[in-house]
This record gives structure tokens, sequence and C-alpha cells, in this order.
């Protein structure tokens, strides 16, 4: 951007540059040469012979490319290193967590040093996400499943490293510090957002800063010495984020799963069960095609929607093994490098202590990092149960349409205001909160297709998109399971009168008349009684195809209602 604004240098329609009119004529591969020497002398506020700024930028530049070929080396050196520091403080100060001054710590990673708020256990790599990836604010934070998750394995893998030998003084405060991630008292201390590297290296460090700093501080040392505890030669010992991300995510899922969303479906897949037996008796006209057709009772009705819940449990159950393989001992590319053997074992065994899931080690670490295929799978079973999420919601609502114009075959619990301007207006709301909740999981199913699809060579690196999406879904359909049963389904009531006089109503119970006096002949009655405005019976008896009598004895609809 200052090569641009101040050099004018713009890119050209194939990729190449040219000068603006009337700007300095610098050659790009000498301007990018220099340019950290001239921001350096900026950043020190130099602007000699009060010329105006944009014409002392040229005339340093050139100043500078006189000196001598060592000196411009020793200076680029400096520069470099003013340069980046001041645009670090710029970050720091502009981060949310910026604190006032004297309220700060200085840590430092590969990059260099950092101002860390002081009452923040996390440390310079956390900082320097928070700087380059501010992105979607505090509703795109990396899950807190997630989060805890990473608590769990970073538990296992303390005890694991120790037995391994790992100082027990170290491993224990390690522990210590996971368990607080784990119930969510260090909870403010990860601040970082979905969007940032595909594979999660820096929400794996921002936990391993955090407990750390967490550990170091329970040992009685310094925050930020990384002394006596250092988060990558401790904290991720045996470790690489490539491994630890994919475990953490499915840890979340899984865990989610078990304790959020299945219990949800049981709940929703009890109610409809129980409506279905409730409205056994009640004979109804079906529809095809949204048109009549023939009759079949309430409950019938009712027992396919519970079939299509009880099948969606039973899909997400089938692609719960995949979920329960754990990557951790795959380590950089699934080789297991710089681990022990057996430390996979381990750490999966005692993951599953931890969880009561069966977790297990993953029996292919390259597949398990460089795909993302079992999250896929689990993805598309949330798909599936937000499509019958979909079918249930609708049904329901357009049979409770009305109250006196539409279908009004069901009534539907009353439990707010519909309309700021028709009064006694109430409207199907539960039906619609469901469907919005479907056609969004349905969203982030394509989102997560899309991340499952990308993984390059060993490692797929669109693993924060999958899991917050496919966590999303979950809780989507957790919560709007419960509320759509709680609000609405144990409360529908079936308006017999009205169900009855639909029923007797439509010309389809003719089908009833097929095995006797053949199609053609029903088919006729039917659309003689249609253009007509008369009963099918008339239809029938006026046609001469049979007698009043034949026609009572043979269309009856609760015959109608399955193989004879």
């Amino acid at each position: 951007d200052y090569v641009h604004t101040h050099y004018g240098l713009v890119t050209g329609a194939r990729g190449g540059h040219r000068r603006s009119a009337g700007q300095s004529g610098l050659s790009r591969r000498r301007i990018l040469f220099f340019l950290p020497l001239t921001a350096f002398l900026f950043s020190l506020n130099l602007q000699p012979l009060g010329r105006p700024l944009t014409l002392s930028r040229v005339l340093i530049t050139k100043r500078i490319m006189k000196l001598p070929a060592c000196l411009v080396s020793q200076l680029r050196q400096v520069a470099r290193h003013n340069f980046s520091n001041r645009m670090a403080s710029l970050h720091t100060s502009a981060a949310r967590t910026a604190a006032a001054p004297g309220d700060f710590r200085v840590e430092s990673d590969t990059f260099g040093e950092l101002k860390v708020p002081s009452d923040k256990y996390y440390g310079a790599q956390t900082m320097r996400s928070m700087m380059n990836f501010n992105i979607g604010g505090e509703h795109e934070r990396m899950p807190l499943p997630v989060i805890k998750a990473f608590g769990i394995l970073k538990k296992a893998a303390a005890i694991v490293n120790k037995e391994f030998g790992l100082d027990a003084k170290l491993a224990d405060a390690i522990s210590q510090a996971a368990d607080e991630v784990i119930d969510g008292t260090l909870e403010s201390h990860f601040p970082l957002v979905i969007w940032q590297t595909g594979s999660g290296t820096q929400s794996n460090m921002n936990v391993n800063e955090v407990i750390a700093n967490r550990a170091i501080q329970i040992l009685g040392g310094q925050l930020g010495s990384k002394s006596p505890v250092h988060p990558n030669d401790h904290v991720n010992k045996s470790q690489s984020s490539n491994d630890t991300y994919p475990t953490a995510m499915h840890i979340a899922v899984a865990m989610e799963i078990d304790t959020r969303l299945l219990p949800a479906l049981k709940h929703l897949l009890d109610a409809l069960r129980k409506k279905a037996q409730e409205f056994e008796d009640i004979i109804k006209i079906g529809r095809t095609h949204t048109q009549d057709a023939v009759p079949l009772t309430l409950g019938q009705e009712f027992g396919g929607y519970a079939a299509q819940i009880e099948y969606g449990i039973e899909r997400v159950k089938v692609a719960l093994p995949r979920l329960y393989y754990l990557a951790a001992g795959g380590t950089a590319v699934g080789t297991g490098l710089n681990t022990r053997v057996g430390f996979a074992e381990k750490v999966a065994e005692k993951v599953s202590q931890f969880t009561g899931l069966p977790f297990v080690t993953a029996p292919n670490k390259f597949e398990a990092l460089a795909s993302n295929d079992a999250m896929v799978e689990v993805s598309g079973s949330l798909n599936v149960i937000a499509c019958s999420l979909m079918k249930i919601a609708n049904d329901i609502r357009f049979l409770g349409s009305g109250p006196r114009c539409g279908f009004g075959e069901l009534s539907l619990p009353e439990n707010e205001p519909g309309s700021s301007i028709m009064p006694g207006k109430v409207n199907p709301t539960q039906c619609e909160a469901v469907t919005m909740v479907a056609a969004q999981v349905m969203g982030n199913h394509v989102a997560v297709t899309v991340g499952g699809s990308n993984g390059h060579f060993e490692l797929n690196v669109f693993k924060p998109l999958m899991v917050s999406n496919v966590l999303r879904s979950v809780r989507l359909l957790a919560d709007s399971s419960v509320s759509f049963t709680d609000n609405c389904v144990v409360g529908i009531v079936p308006n017999r009168e009205r169900i009855s006089k639909l029923l007797n109503e439509s010309l389809m119970l003719v089908t009833a008349l097929n095995p006797h006096i053949g199609y053609d002949k029903a088919a006729k009655i039917a659309k003689t009684a249609h253009k007509e405005g008369t009963t099918l019976k008339e239809s029938a008896v006026k046609l001469g195809f049979l007698k009043a009598e034949d026609f009572d004895k043979w269309v009856r609809p609760e015959d109608m209602l399955g193989p004879k």
C-alpha cells in the first residue's frame, strides 16, 4: 500500500507494473529493497529541509541509495527490526484486550517480543494471532467445546508424558491447569476466532500458553517466563497442531452429540410416538402432490414423523465409530515423529476414561490428518435430520393452517401474539423456527463439505471452519428439537370434525371401487361427481355402475387403511 501510494506503482491487467504520471520513477525491485529504510527514517519523524512529505520520501530513498553497501545492509537490519516493532505496537494497541499503560508484561515468540495483558494467561503467539486475524468479532470465537476438548487432550498427554519421563511436578501442574480449562474457569483466556490458520495452530498454541502460564503460576513462577513450564516443550510434548486439533475436533463433536443432540432427539421422538398412539383411531384424508389421496390415520401420519427422527438418531450413531478415532500421536504428517511407542494408544485410553466415550487411536494417522471425512460424515447425518425436521415442521404448520380458511386439521399451541397489526392472529412460530434451523444446518453442511474436500497432501487446512459448523449444527438441532417438542408437539390437538368433513368430501375414496368395477369406471365416477358437484355415491348410481348398497359396503374408509 505504501509503494502504491507514494511511488505510483499500479498493477496492470496482466499483473505487470507501471508508473503513475507525475510521480517518482523508481523500479519496483529497488523500492521494495529500500522500503524498510524509508519506513525506518519516517518512524523517527525525519522530514529534511521542510519539504513536502511526499517529496521527502523520495529524497530520503535516493540518499540512502548512495550509501556504501555494508552500511546499507546494517541499516536495513535495524530498519526491519524497528519497523516490525512499531507495527506490532500499533496492532497491540488496537487489540481487543488492550489495557492501560503498565498493565502489560512482555513475552516473546520466534518472531520477537510482544506486550501481553498482565491479567491474561495467554502469550505472544496468541497476541500475534489477535493482531493478524481480527475477523468477525466475539461471536466468531473458537467454540468452547473445542477449548474444553483441548483441555481434556492436554491433560491426557501430560499424564502419558509423565509415564514416559516428563518431570512429575511439571506434569501434575499441567494437569491441574488443564482441569481449569475443562471446567471453564479459564474461558476468558481464549479470545481467538475461527478464522485463522486452517490447521488450528494458533488455537493449539493459545491452549499451550494458557496451560503453561497457569502451571507456572501454580508452581510459584513468573508469568511469561516459560519456566519451569514451557508451552511447546512440556504442554505440547509429543504433539503437533496437526494432530491435536483434529483430535480436539472429534472429542468436542462426539461429546456434544452424546450430551446434547441425542437426548434432544430422543425427547422429540418420544413425543411424536405418543402422539401417533393418541391419534391412531382418527381417520383422515391423505395427500400426495398436495392433492387429495386415499385415507390413512393421523396416527399413521405421526408415526411416519417418529420414524424419521428414529432413523436420524440411528444415522448419527452409525457415524460415531469414525468420530471416536483420534489423530493424537500422528504429530506433523502422521508418522508419529517425536513421540514414543504406545503414546497414541495411551492418550486415547485416557481421553476415553475422562469422557466416558469409546475413543481409540486412529488406525491410520495419515488419513486422520490429511482428511476430515468423519466430520463430513457426521455433518451429513445432521443434514438428513435437518431435512426430516423441515418436512415434519412444514406438515404440521400446514395441517394447522387457518383457523377458518386453511386445512384446519390440527390446532397448534398458541404461545404468543402473531401480528403487530392484525388483532387476535396467532402464528405457528415453533414450526417456523425449526424450518429456519433446518435451512441453516443445510448451509452448514455445504461449508463442511467444501472444507472436507480440501485436504491437500498430508493435511486438511479447513479444520476450524468444519468443526465450528458441525458444532453449530449440533447445537441448533438439539435446542430446536427441545423447543419444538415442548412448545408445539406435546400440545397439538386434532380437530376431529374438520378432519371428518374433509375425509367425506374427498373423491379419492373411489379408489376402493377399483377391485370391484375396475379403474376406468371408478375414474369416470370421480370425474362425473367432481364436474356435477355430486357425491361419489350419487354419481356411481346415476352411471349405473353399482347399487347404493354396494357402494356403502365397498367404500368404507376404515377398511382402506392397510392390506387385506
